[in-house]
């Protein structure tokens, strides 16, 4: 029996989406509806679900955020899930997930629009899955992030003003090997030492040179003429060398493309 999960944080659409997918769907079971993009996260790595119903609104991680983290932490002796993203976003918008092959619905569910996804995704489950599902949603995550709008800045940030008590250090960007998410903070680690910043992941990185920072990580950003080497392991994980720095930097699944050998 096929098991989905529904992450909606508006109550009356999540129950509107589960009545029509059992109608359309009877042995369809709807193993959670999770009301935000933290407990989609946790739910869907506890419970494993074959289909994963993911809202690209959510308080907390957006959808897109949702299944970018379980491409990263997804075990690999399970079978990744099917995505399928639930949005409101205008026929513009939606031209991303059709380029990346995702499937979508609208809001409100239309059940004709819905029934089009059932075929799909019955369609999908029914073939063997192997590694391609989750290279499937690997290659729709990358293509998604990078088609996302950004607001780029008029100019990259070249320094940092890290509080510390009554202080306020001047921290030159070009200085900070790599910059880590840490709780509510982010740590930006230079050779020397490290400062907290009081800002996010996802607030810091579009300030940042795209071309000299990389995302490796969703919770680690690395300035590239920093990077020693990359190690593949027997499993195919990799690991970034520094250049003059001890620590080790975890590449995940969604990143790993940055690193080809010419």
């Amino acid at each position: 029996m096929p098991r989905a999960l529904i992450a909606e944080d508006e109550a009356l659409l999540a129950e509107a989406l589960r009545r029509e997918l059992l109608k359309q769907w009877p042995e369809l079971e709807i193993v959670a509806v999770a009301p935000h993009g933290h407990a989609a996260l946790e739910q869907a790595l506890a419970l494993k679900p074959d289909i994963l119903f993911l809202d690209i609104r959510m308080p907390g991680l957006s959808g897109l955020e949702v299944a970018t983290a379980l491409a990263e932490d997804w075990p690999d002796a399970a079978p990744f899930p099917l995505l399928v993203f639930v949005t409101a976003f205008d026929q513009y918008a939606l031209q991303a997930f059709e380029q990346a092959a995702a499937d979508y619905v609208l809001k409100p569910v239309r059940p004709e629009r819905l029934a089009q996804t059932v075929a799909r995704l019955r369609e999908r489950l029914a073939a063997p899955a192997g590694d391609a599902a989750l290279d499937g949603a690997l290659a729709q995550l990358r293509s998604l992030l990078g088609g996302a709008p950004a607001a780029a800045p008029a100019t990259a940030l070249r320094l940092l003003q890290v509080g510390v008590g009554n202080t306020i250090h001047m921290v030159p960007v070009e200085e900070v090997l790599y910059f880590e998410a840490a709780d509510k903070y982010v740590r930006a680690v230079t050779p020397a030492k490290e400062h907290l910043l009081r800002v996010s992941l996802r607030e810091l990185l579009p300030q940042l040179d795209a071309g000299r920072f990389w995302q490796i990580h969703r919770s680690v950003i690395v300035r590239s003429d920093a990077i020693e080497r990359a190690v593949r392991d027997e499993s195919g994980k990799l690991t970034v060398h520094l250049v003059g720095h001890a620590d080790r930097l975890g590449v995940s699944r969604v990143h790993a493309h940055l690193f080809k050998g010419l």
